[in-house]
């Protein structure tokens, strides 16, 4: 009978050691509640800009990363004409693609997600920088929080303020120092009593 024991236990006993690392980190990675990789510097930027009047996207998350001009999957039918003219479901994902576009109020070329239509619209109106100060509320609506932060740093560098300084003064408008030293900084708009 013992002869029968030690023939069972010809091959080796599991032993933690002989695993890999590699395979022990991902078993133990889906035990985490939270995510490896979070969306919370796109959807949560600094307190130095502005919040985005629009909010984060909700449904299609991954456009809070990069410039996707508003779109999301969308769902529908593939209809087929032959002799079985049926309905497949099926869906169409945005066209995004890895790109390096130039900044020339940032001095440096930055590496984006972009959707082909906004390319074809950054392209269409000049430039990278054209395309995120475009002031039209469906502009800014199609930006997203990831096209907001990059509008700000945009607005926010040196070349940018130069530009709207010179803007200023051809123009010919105050700035808002000589306008608090003239009282006039809060002009109180009279309500119409109707």
């Amino acid at each position: 009978m013992v002869a029968t024991m030690s023939s069972l236990h010809t091959t080796k006993p599991f032993a933690l050691s002989a695993a890999r690392p590699s395979s022990i980190l991902q078993a133990f990675r889906n035990l985490f509640w939270t995510p490896t990789r979070s969306l919370f510097v796109a959807t949560n930027p600094p307190k130095s800009i502005p919040e985005y009047p629009y909010g984060p996207a909700r449904f299609y998350k991954q456009s809070n990363t990069g410039l996707y001009g508003g779109s999301r999957i969308q769902f529908g039918n593939k209809i087929s004409k032959g002799r079985n003219k049926g309905k497949t479901r099926r869906t169409w994902k945005p066209n995004i693609r890895h790109e390096e576009l130039y900044s020339e109020a940032l001095g440096k070329t930055l590496k984006l997600k972009v959707q082909h239509r906004v390319l074809r619209t950054i392209k269409k109106v000049g430039g990278l920088d054209q395309y995120l100060l475009g002031d039209k509320p469906a502009r800014i609506k199609e930006l997203g929080i990831f096209g907001w932060n990059l509008r700000w740093k945009v607005m926010r560098s040196k070349a940018m303020k130069e530009k709207f300084e010179q803007e200023r003064r051809e123009l010919e408008l105050q700035t808002a120092a000589e306008l608090e030293s003239a009282g006039l900084e809060k002009i109180a708009v009279p309500r119409s009593t109707e």
